[in-house]
């Protein structure tokens, strides 16, 4: 297998060269929009920073300075010749990691995150369940109790004093655990004889009874039973997604467990020209033989891999450790999937493969990374991918097909194993930034030295894939830079960064939320955007690679530019905010 670091010259050599192919015609060509006077980061080293960029459909047909493509390009429509006005252009973002259903009902949910406290978060489910018909099923909104005084767990009790009649499931932030009042517990027929099941807990009091609290695999029990969206809620709730996604520069998403009303309801959004992101689809594992590798179900929907988990979260101490939690010496997480030679979740990967699906595994804990690796590394996947997913990309091996998702917490042993197996680690800054709040009273300082090890990875030519776990975290990827490079917690008591060794540049966060995420969305994906290269950019209102490090995060979009076409504008979309409740 290739370097990961060769295979990044030869990718990026491709793009370049068809980015900037046309700067060898002589003769002035009208194309359909210029942007000029700027500071465009390119991500080449053989040509980092440029002056404008020359657009043509839904392609880049030109980067360079500006009197070079100024002579050799012109637009029609002089408002199509747009002077940046000294402006920073990236590449537009692509997020390695959403949930897009989710993150666009998190938009149009009550605001349970921000409660500090448990009462003022039963508060604000009974306002939200005063708007809706009786019954109706509350399941938006994410909260966080490490937010609260004590940071105890909530209980079906109080919710059930501020809503006895809607049943509700809100989880965390994590999505590794939820809270379920008395009338959901009921409809699910959970009581105080209900085991466990494989790999979940039901949380109970001192008498045994349910408190609420559903870890991982026992939220099923309930989810269950939740009325499923209709394709119009759920072009209803994408909508909201994409115009967010618009107007934070984000032009592509890794969408992870992706189901059948999801796809559908992107499609048909695609089809009607309202997407304004590619989508890199990842379907449920369990749903593999539905689909095949590379299957393009609109012009920017595709079919690329499958989503499994191997174990829970740290905020839920469902994560899955070689060590027992200091905060629990009783535990040492959940297995969520059987990862053992010959086990489930191999023949599951193996099936995958045989379809042309890439396998991208949720994988927490040093030991649910060490399995994770291991697996990878039983598996001789690049003799088996299918050939027809792989369309004309034969460096396959140079770049990596397998996934880690999160990749939080590695044991030390295992950092060199990433680039040596062609592993993405796909990971979410922002987590960094958050969890560093109370991640210590987990699992202890020591073994947090190589918690999202970003530039450890980095130094040993792992690729990284940046994204956000929207809407676990924000999906502003202004936010993610900002934690990569200061890992500054959002408490503030690390003002000099926690586990300050493994920051990183700017330049590196970015790449890793560009070509990083480009070549993690499976190896074909390549093609896709750089056809020669899809006219995906962001112009913003700040130069992040010159101020201050803290003031990235106040980064905004100025222009999205999505296959060639302006889906945001804040010179003119400030007083014309679109109304996601009449659609």
């Amino acid at each position: 297998m290739l370097a990961s670091s060769t295979s990044r010259a030869l990718a990026a050599l491709l793009i370049a060269f068809a980015a900037l192919a046309s700067l060898s015609c002589s003769v002035r060509e009208n194309v359909t929009l210029i942007l000029h006077g700027g500071k465009v980061w390119t991500g080449d080293g053989m040509m980092p920073i440029a002056e404008a960029v020359a657009i043509d459909g839904d392609r880049i047909v030109g980067v360079g300075q500006d009197e070079d493509l100024l002579t050799r390009f012109h637009t029609s429509d002089p408002a199509a010749t747009i002077d940046l006005e000294g402006r920073l252009v990236v590449p537009g973002i692509i997020d390695s990691h959403v949930h897009l259903l989710a993150g666009g009902m998190e938009l149009l949910a009550p605001d349970l995150r921000s409660a500090d406290s448990e009462e003022e978060m039963a508060r604000r489910l009974a306002e939200h369940a005063a708007t809706l018909p009786p019954g109706t099923w509350i399941t938006s909104g994410s909260w966080d109790h490490e937010n609260w005084p004590g940071a105890q767990l909530p209980t079906r009790t109080l919710v059930d004093r501020y809503v006895p009649d809607h049943p509700i499931l809100v989880a965390r932030l994590d999505g590794h655990m939820a809270l379920a009042n008395s009338r959901a517990l009921e409809i699910a027929g959970i009581t105080k004889d209900t085991p466990d099941p494989p790999g979940g807990t039901i949380v109970r009091d001192e008498s045994g009874e349910p408190t609420g609290i559903l870890k991982d695999r026992a939220e099923d029990l309930v989810l269950e039973h939740i009325p499923p969206l209709s394709i119009d809620e759920a072009k209803m709730l994408l909508r909201a997604a994409a115009r967010h996604a618009a107007e934070l520069g984000v032009t592509g998403v890794a969408s992870m467990g992706a189901g059948r009303i999801e796809l559908d309801a992107l499609a048909e959004l695609d089809r009607a020209g309202e997407l304004t992101f590619r989508v890199f689809a990842y379907v449920p594992i369990s749903e593999l033989e539905d689909y095949e590798g590379g299957e393009r179900l609109s012009p920017h929907v595709v079919i690329v891999g499958v989503k499994a988990f191997t174990d829970g979260s740290l905020g839920s101490s469902t994560a899955l450790f070689l060590e027992p939690y200091l905060s629990d010496p009783s535990t040492i997480g959940l297995a969520l999937a059987d990862s053992s030679p010959g086990g489930d979740l191999e023949r599951q990967v193996g099936a995958a493969i045989e379809r042309g699906l890439q396998p991208a595994i949720h994988a927490i804990g040093d030991r649910a990374i060490r399995e994770l690796l291991d697996l990878y590394e039983r598996i001789d996947g690049y003799d088996k991918i299918d050939a027809r997913s792989m369309g004309t990309m034969k460096a396959v091996d140079a770049i990596g097909f397998f996934r880690i998702e999160h990749a939080q917490h590695i044991h030390p042993d295992d950092l060199g194993r990433f680039a040596k197996l062609g592993v993405v680690a796909s990971m979410q800054p922002y987590h960094a930034i958050d969890d560093g709040r109370w991640a210590e009273g987990r699992i202890g300082a020591e073994r947090l030295k190589t918690s999202y090890a970003f530039r450890s990875l980095r130094r040993r030519a792992a690729m990284l894939a940046f994204g956000s776990d929207w809407p676990v975290a924000p999906l502003s990827p202004w936010e993610g830079i900002y934690a990569a490079v200061t890992r500054r917690t959002l408490d503030g008591k690390h003002p000099d960064g926690w586990v300050p060794e493994e920051r990183i540049t700017i330049e590196g966060a970015l790449d890793a939320y560009t070509f990083g995420s480009a070549i993690a969305a499976a190896p074909w994906s390549l093609s896709l955007i750089a056809r020669p290269m899809s006219a995906d950019l962001v112009v913003l209102d700040l130069d992040i690679l010159t101020i201050d490090p803290e003031e990235i995060r106040g980064a905004r979009s100025v222009l999205t530019i999505f296959d060639g076409r302006i889906v945001h504008d804040a010179r003119v979309e400030s007083t014309a905010r679109l109304d996601l409740a009449d659609r």
